[in-house]
């Protein structure tokens, strides 16, 4: 991933308020197409104009080729705000992210965990996150629906790993069930990448508990009973289970790995 600087500089008179409301909305614009990542951006004014730090997944994420309807309507918004198309100064490559995938993958899948900022989907091939603005629009035009499902994916997650409250119980359900709220949101997301993108694209299904290990390894596939869904080897290193006529990835209970 990358870093990179956006400065917003005034050409007329205009309000701090306004100013605000149009370059806010750009970022949001941005963030629901996957050209930059994160959920809060700090705008600082000095100076005459107002400047952010972002992170991308690419040195290209806000090509102009890449931007979504929202993103050119934001665009527009700036410039009746008074305020120039943002001058864009790149600092250099995130040390402490992943690098997104470039090549088309065989296979897709939706993955995601509270520590991870990057695209949801990922390469399967070599689990590199795929920047969502690569992707044929999911709905209405940009990436707005999968952000909102990891963004909640990842409050469970991080709910169930803090292991503090009652509310563990809950948000581990919405994590494991293939009769989740939160599953059957992910899984319907999934078979729209895959409609539009004509890869074979699977979902993540996370697995805790268990009796022992024994019992774990013949564990069916819990949406349509396949009993042979176990692989010879992990996928990636990860994943022990694979359904393809469920399209689920699965993997061991990490309790008794």
């Amino acid at each position: 991933m990358h870093v990179v600087e956006l400065r917003f500089e005034c050409y007329d008179n205009t309000t701090i308020t306004a100013a605000e409301k149009s370059i806010n909305g750009l970022l949001e614009a941005y963030r629901a197409n996957g050209q930059i990542l994160g959920r809060e951006f700090a705008v600082a004014f000095n100076d005459g104009e107002f400047r952010v730090r972002l992170v991308m997944p690419e040195k290209s994420s806000l090509a102009k080729r890449f931007n979504s309807p929202w993103v050119e309507k934001a665009l527009v918004e700036l410039t009746e705000s008074k305020i120039l198309a943002p001058r864009e100064k790149y600092l250099g490559q995130d040390i402490n992210s992943e690098v997104s995938s470039s090549e088309t993958p065989s296979w897709q899948l939706v993955y995601t965990s509270y520590v991870h900022m990057c695209s949801p989907v990922r390469n399967g091939d070599t689990l590199q996150p795929i920047p969502l603005y690569q992707l044929p629009a999911t709905f209405n035009g940009d990436h707005k629906r999968i952000i909102r499902w990891q963004t909640e994916w990842q409050a469970c997650d991080e709910l169930q790993m803090a292991a503090a409250t009652k509310a563990e119980f809950a948000a581990l359900e919405e994590l494991t069930s293939t009769s989740s709220d939160l599953f059957r949101r992910g899984w319907d997301l999934r078979g729209r990448i895959e409609y539009l993108t004509k890869i074979p694209t699977y979902y993540y299904l996370y697995r805790v508990g268990g009796d022992n290990l024994a019992s774990e390894k013949v564990r069916p596939c819990p949406r349509c009973g396949n009993k042979h869904w176990r692989l010879d080897e992990p996928l990636l290193d990860m994943f022990h289970f694979r359904c393809d006529s469920c399209r689920i990835v699965s993997n061991i209970s990490w309790d008794h790995l």
